[in-house]
């Protein structure tokens, strides 16, 4: 991400979490002020989809600095939010709200709410979306994600308000490439994966099967994961992590 957007731009990160998808669920959302100026967001719900919460923690960013002037970079871990804003609504819309495929669109109210957002926000300064992805150490997405998890177990989460120079969190630490992953073409077959490693608190393991990584990372703050290919893939991602 430019610096120009890190000192000019208020920083929106969000991300919600739903324990059972639907379940019980929570959003976090944390705003950056080029003032110097940082305030915590979140709340948590019993019934809820993970869509729902990422959705919802946008919305509630963008609601909180309503009237506020000034450009804002949402960075988000939700493919579908970032798609969804900036390319499939106006089809939705065309469509009166209705998918490609003819059926009702899922969470049109959320959507309709955001929509509302943005067309709001227009007279004060652009929105940019921006992609980090997920449990890769990312501190403010971690942070975000660690508010909607505890708060989605009904856990009391202290929700920071003040100056950044107090702030327990390296907010600025952003990767440089904030796009959205290329789409991979269906006509193209993934290569087999050779094992899968997972590094939590500390700790490596290898797996056999992805969906025992996913279970041992998912929901875990700052936790990695990668697929490898082969032997030699697993010693690369191992040296990748600082590890032997």
């Amino acid at each position: 991400m430019s610096d120009l957007i890190l000192k000019e731009h208020i920083l929106l990160f969000t991300d919600g979490a739903s324990k059972g998808n639907p379940g019980p669920g929570g959003w976090g959302a944390i705003l950056v002020f080029p003032e110097g100026q940082i305030k915590e967001l979140g709340d948590g719900f019993r019934q809820v989809t993970n869509n729902q919460m990422e959705l919802a923690s946008v919305i509630a960013g963008l609601t909180e600095i309503q009237g506020i002037k000034g450009d804002v970079a949402v960075l988000t871990d939700s493919t579908y939010v970032i798609q969804g804003i900036t390319q499939w609504i106006f089809g939705w819309l065309r469509n009166g709200w209705k998918t490609a495929s003819g059926n009702p669109v899922s969470n049109k109210d959320y959507w309709q709410s955001l929509l509302n957002c943005v067309e709001d926000r227009k007279p004060l300064g652009k929105i940019s979306w921006h992609y980090v992805r997920g449990h890769t150490g990312i501190p403010g997405n971690e942070r975000a994600d660690e508010i909607g998890s505890e708060l989605a177990l009904n856990h009391h989460v202290d929700l920071y308000a003040g100056p950044l120079s107090r702030y327990h969190v390296a907010i600025h630490d952003i990767p440089d490439d904030t796009s959205l992953p290329e789409r991979k073409s269906p006509q193209k077959s993934k290569k087999k994966a050779y094992s899968y490693l997972s590094y939590v608190d500390g700790r490596l393991e290898t797996h056999k099967t992805w969906g025992e990584c996913e279970a041992r990372v998912k929901g875990r703050s700052g936790a990695k994961f990668k697929k490898a290919l082969s032997a030699s893939d697993e010693e690369s991602i191992k040296k990748s992590w600082g590890l032997s």
